[in-house]
């Protein structure tokens, strides 16, 4: 097979989150055949070291002709630029796409990483074989994704799934607000000094991240596994919701918040059981992402190559 054969069959994503560049290889069945991970440096652009990864990707990977990016933020369909982005604001309003394009020579689709999770998932994952289903991600933010016959749901603009905004209370607190890994970790700070047996005493407070609780909770800390307990409860508000309106097949969860074990999962069943229709509930499978970490870097490489 020629070079320019064995470049064009390979799939090749990238997941850009605030903290870390996620990369995964593909060949055309779907079979993830490499990856790359990347912490991110504050000191430097995120668009330059974005770059500067992708470059490094055509050594492991070998080359590629197409690209996809997933980001956190607003990415209307067809865009090459980044509409809004919270967690990564140097990405707001720029044409992302292009200066890959013109940086690598390579070409880049721009997609929100929950769309691109939830088609990961679909094609290759948890949804396999699942023409209706909804993903939410917990992690950095608190995101969704719609697939509805076979295809991404996007909404009359293109912005449809902020999960993040559900309003959880009559005071219209919204699930991003307890349930994002910051939140986690500012009401377990809050309440830390509470229970002098869990191991997070040990800790240096202010350092403390997502990964320490999870860890701590898998295994056997009664206090933070408390604290994910609380956190999958309300999740599992915002989660009856969608079964309630959308009676859809397959709701699907990840991100850094959902640990190895089902701790948050366990519990956002319990909760959309007891607020859900219960024909409705009966009929709707709950689970944990098969993707795990790769899923939105997945889903953009599959979609990059599909819309070329």
């Amino acid at each position: 097979m020629s070079d320019s054969q064995e470049q064009a069959k390979r799939r090749v994503g990238v997941e850009v989150s605030k903290t870390a560049l996620i990369a995964v290889c593909l060949n055309e069945s779907g079979v993830i055949t490499g990856t790359q991970e990347l912490a991110v440096d504050f000191r430097e652009p995120s668009s330059q070291q974005l770059v500067s990864f992708i470059e490094g990707l055509k050594a492991s990977f070998g080359s590629f002709e197409n690209v996809g990016i997933a980001v956190p933020g607003l990415v209307a369909h067809g865009s090459k630029s980044v509409a809004f982005s919270a967690h990564i604001p140097e990405h707001s309003g720029i044409d992302l796409a292009s200066k890959i394009e013109a940086a690598t020579g390579v070409r880049a689709y721009i997609e929100n990483d929950a769309n691109a999770a939830v088609y990961g998932e679909y094609r290759l994952g948890a949804g396999h074989g699942c023409k209706n289903l909804f993903f939410a991600t917990l992690g950095a933010g608190v995101g969704g994704a719609f697939i509805f016959d076979g295809q991404i749901w996007r909404g009359s603009a293109g912005f449809a799934g902020e999960f993040g905004y559900i309003p959880i209370n009559s005071e219209g607190m919204r699930l991003e607000e307890v349930a994002s890994s910051a939140n986690i970790i500012r009401r377990t700070r809050s309440r830390f000094h509470q229970d002098n047996t869990s191991s997070l005493v040990d800790l240096d407070e202010t350092l403390m991240t997502i990964h320490d609780i999870v860890t701590a909770a898998e295994a056997g800390d009664d206090f933070a596994r408390l604290m994910l307990e609380r956190t999958g409860t309300y999740v599992g508000t915002g989660v009856a919701s969608v079964i309630n309106l959308l009676n859809i097949e397959k709701i699907i969860v990840g991100g850094e918040v959902m640990g190895t074990q089902h701790i948050v999962l366990d519990a956002i069943i319990a909760r959309a059981r007891d607020l859900s229709f219960g024909p409705s509930f009966a009929s709707t499978e709950i689970l944990a992402s098969e993707l795990g970490r790769h899923a939105s870097a997945a889903g953009a490489a599959l979609l990059a190559a599909e819309s070329a």
